[in-house]
């Protein structure tokens, strides 16, 4: 089979403000024949690439209607055996929950040049938008990026045990819907209840919010916004530091009869 003779990008296009992307995910998009980006990318960022550029929407947004993952590989392919050169733009960092294994492993099987482009993930961009850090000397030694998959009220993935660890910083993205019940499971883990969280919104963008409650109030506080956007739920004592933030309203004290 002879080589193919267009290749593809895997690109992080970052959290959102074009001002937070690589340089080289910048030059990437000015030189894209082809544009498969994901709903969260911003419209600066794709007002970077040239007038003639073709523009897909693939969707890719939790909870809402998306092109599938099988399509999205097959269009890949199709532009680039055209000889285009295509960039496929996800939000934040394409190896980060951004399904790049994937994509790469199909294209590679089909004789398809493949490079990856890093971005700004969104536990990096709320940490430096709001002041605090994902590692603390003395108070977080590691960070863990994870995702909260539920089914019947529960979260059914391994792996739990080790986010328990007060000195671990916890990330969980994609968990809006989740909130509840990935409180409930480090709870049950062994996590306290009094452990600060942050639940940040819109996280590298302009109109970023982050919420300041604990692990214990965490679901309520989730369930209280009505968040719009893309939301990251982080976790730890590392967030306490934080500024910047809103403050959870506490519920009032009941009085005892």
């Amino acid at each position: 089979m002879p080589p193919e003779t267009g290749r593809v990008l895997l690109v992080g296009a970052g959290p959102g403000a074009a001002d937070l992307m690589t340089v080289r995910a910048l030059r990437a998009v000015e030189a894209a024949e082809a544009l498969l980006y994901d709903a969260l990318v911003a419209d600066e960022v794709l007002a970077l690439a040239p007038a003639a550029c073709l523009r897909i929407q693939t969707g890719k947004r939790a909870g809402k209607t998306s092109m599938k993952q099988d399509t999205i590989n097959r269009l890949m392919l199709r532009l680039a055996r055209r000889g285009l050169n295509v960039v496929r733009l996800k939000g934040g960092d394409p190896s980060v929950f951004g399904r790049s294994g994937e994509e790469r492993a199909f294209l590679e099987a089909h004789g398809v040049a493949v490079d990856i482009v890093p971005g700004v993930t969104a536990a990096s961009a709320a940490a430096a938008q709001f002041a605090f850090p994902l590692t603390h000397r003395g108070e977080a030694r590691r960070v863990a990026f994870a995702t909260a998959r539920v089914q019947d009220g529960e979260v059914v993935e391994a792996g739990w045990t080790a986010l328990a660890d007060p000195q671990t910083t916890v990330v969980l993205y994609m968990a809006r819907d989740a909130a509840r019940a990935a409180a409930d499971r480090l709870l049950a883990e062994g996590r306290s209840a009094q452990t600060p969280a942050l639940a940040v919104e819109n996280a590298g963008r302009r109109d970023a919010r982050a919420i300041a409650t604990t692990l214990g109030r965490l679901a309520d506080t989730v369930a209280a916004q009505a968040f719009d956007g893309p939301v990251a739920l982080i976790i730890g004592e590392a967030t306490a530091l934080a500024r910047g933030v809103e403050v959870a309203v506490p519920e009032p004290a009941r009085r005892s009869a």
